[in-house]
């Protein structure tokens, strides 16, 4: 998504250069644009504090960004399953 795209998604609608300048940390990221920003993302203001995008896997990400909203539970519990440590 470019910058153009996210502030054209958030309601109401901002500018390209606003993004930059948040991206940036020129311009304070505050509650308040997380929650305009988070929706737009399909994503939760809290993911978007904890994760720095450089460290995740963008590849899943995409993958996750083409599953249809609602067939996202089912594949989240796929997921889950690799993560789930077998006893015995």
């Amino acid at each position: 998504m470019t910058q153009e795209q996210l502030a054209n998604a958030l309601e109401p609608p901002t500018t390209g250069s606003v993004i930059s300048l948040l991206e940036k940390g020129e311009r304070q990221l505050s509650p308040k644009w997380l929650r305009r920003m988070a929706p737009a993302l399909k994503t939760t203001p809290g993911f978007l504090l904890d994760y720095d995008p450089e460290d995740l896997p963008t590849d899943v990400l995409r993958v996750w960004e083409d599953i249809p909203d609602s067939r996202k539970s089912q594949a989240l519990q796929v997921l889950q399953t690799f993560g789930k440590k077998k006893v015995g």
